[in-house]
């Protein structure tokens, strides 16, 4: 029997990846187990090691993984925006009742970020780094961008963006999700004139 060629491995590698980055939002760190991340990918379980050096490696690339999907579905919405809305733009999406029901491929930080204290410190480095490139892609997109003050409106707009998420992810009330997210929106990303 024939060992895998490096591109038919790296594909499978990277299916492992992607249905752990969806498990992981789904239900959470301690609620994914290896078995069910293989079986999603269509392997079995015994593979999981010729992929990963340990279960945390495996979860701080699936944290990399989803944190650069958010990323990347932010600049989409950014590059997208009319001329001076991109900002807007963005919160809007973030802040949808789409995000909202959208879990599994939403973002991660909301999904995650009252786990990440107890996880291995690769899964938090993966983390941390992706949650910076969010507020760095917010602290771009706002109006005084490299002047005093922006990084800090940014980390603020940030912390609000994702807290409201996970509250208007954590309550069985739909008003009262759909008024966390509208109010949000109406301070941060007010409708133009």
């Amino acid at each position: 029997m024939r060992n895998a060629s490096p591109r038919s491995k790296e594909a499978t590698h990277q299916r492992i990846v992607d249905a752990a980055a969806r498990a992981i939002r789904h239900s959470g760190y301690d609620g994914t187990s290896v078995a069910d991340i293989m079986k999603q990918a269509g392997l079995t379980h015994g593979g999981f090691y010729a992929h990963f050096a340990s279960r945390e490696a495996m979860l701080a690339e699936a944290a990399d993984r989803a944190g650069a999907e958010s990323i990347a579905t932010s600049a989409r919405i950014a590059a997208a925006a009319p001329p001076g809305q991109a900002l807007q733009a963005m919160m809007c999406a973030y802040l949808s009742k789409e995000h909202v029901r959208n879990l599994e491929r939403g973002c991660p930080v909301a999904a995650l970020g009252s786990e990440m204290p107890r996880q291995a410190p690769e899964v938090r480095r993966a983390a941390t780094r992706r949650i910076k490139e969010m507020i760095d892609s917010v602290a771009r997109h706002l109006p005084d961008w490299g002047q005093a003050g922006a990084h800090e409106q940014a980390l603020v707009m940030v912390s609000t963006m994702v807290g409201t998420l996970m509250l208007a992810r954590a309550v069985d009330d739909p008003k009262l999700s759909d008024s966390l997210l509208e109010s949000a929106l109406k301070h941060f990303a007010p409708a133009g004139p």
